[in-house]
């Protein structure tokens, strides 16, 4: 009997990422399909929510809006600073990605949008925020999580 997916089980799949204009954003072809632990909010939701119920062999194709993904732009993550913020670098050109250190301690990628004399305009948005995505998925496999992939909340 095929398992159906859902909570605690390992989902194996091939997927192509698309937004609304075709451009390819991401895919697995000529890699081995993505293993993730349903349940434990390690794929976007809108996936994992039109995945739930299928099983192998199935294909499914999903088109899933900012907020049951990356979520939408949020103004507050687009700030300018002084250049003299990155120090060390000998130029700093919109498109360049660094790691930074948010207000409560973590790590956050901010993107240069923008350099206008010694002001730089950064974004921490992540990079698909605010866009839809389109997934056509194939489903591979689905199998029992082992304790230890549930303990740890992702595949092993």
């Amino acid at each position: 009997m095929s398992l159906l997916i859902g909570d605690n089980l390992v989902v194996s799949m091939h997927y192509k990422l698309t937004d609304d204009d075709a451009n390819l954003l991401d895919s697995s072809e000529g890699s081995e399909p993505l293993a993730y632990l349903h349940g434990a909010g390690n794929i976007i939701p809108g996936l994992e929510k039109a995945l739930v119920g299928k099983v192998a062999g199935d294909t499914v194709q999903v088109r899933i809006e900012p907020a049951e993904a990356y979520g939408e732009i949020r103004p507050e993550l687009i700030e300018t600073v002084d250049i003299a913020a990155f120090q060390g670098v000998d130029s700093v050109e919109p498109g360049m990605a660094f790691e930074a250190q948010a207000p409560d301690g973590s790590v956050q990628r901010i993107v240069v949008k923008a350099v206008e004399g010694n002001d730089v305009t950064i974004d921490a948005n992540h990079p698909l925020a605010g866009v839809t995505l389109n997934f056509d998925v194939e489903i591979v496999g689905v199998r029992e999580a082992t304790q230890e992939e549930i303990a740890h909340g992702h595949v092993h």
